[in-house]
């Protein structure tokens, strides 16, 4: 991106705290502080297979990017990863 932003992880709310609006000012609050920070952008990621979130997200106008793609490294992989000796990093 090359400009300040912030980037949302691991929003939840929870069952009985849905259709309170919480997620939705969480986000909004975050957005604000970021842009009174200089901030031009919010990013998040969510699980392809959670319909919900998506829907939740695409309710409030955060659309989906088609040009970046999520790496990641877990299980046995991470712990090798993580474990390597440093000169071979």
């Amino acid at each position: 991106m090359g400009r300040p932003g912030v980037y949302v992880q691991d929003l939840y709310v929870e069952d009985r705290f849905r259709g309170l609006r919480i997620g939705e000012k969480l986000l909004r609050r975050v957005a604000r502080e970021c842009r009174a920070a200089g901030g031009v952008y919010l990013r998040l990621s969510v699980d392809t297979d959670n319909e919900t979130a998506k829907a939740f997200y695409e309710k409030l106008g955060i659309g989906w990017s088609s040009y970046e793609q999520v790496q990641k490294i877990v299980g046995e992989a991470f712990l090798s990863f993580s474990d390597a000796p440093e000169e071979e990093r």
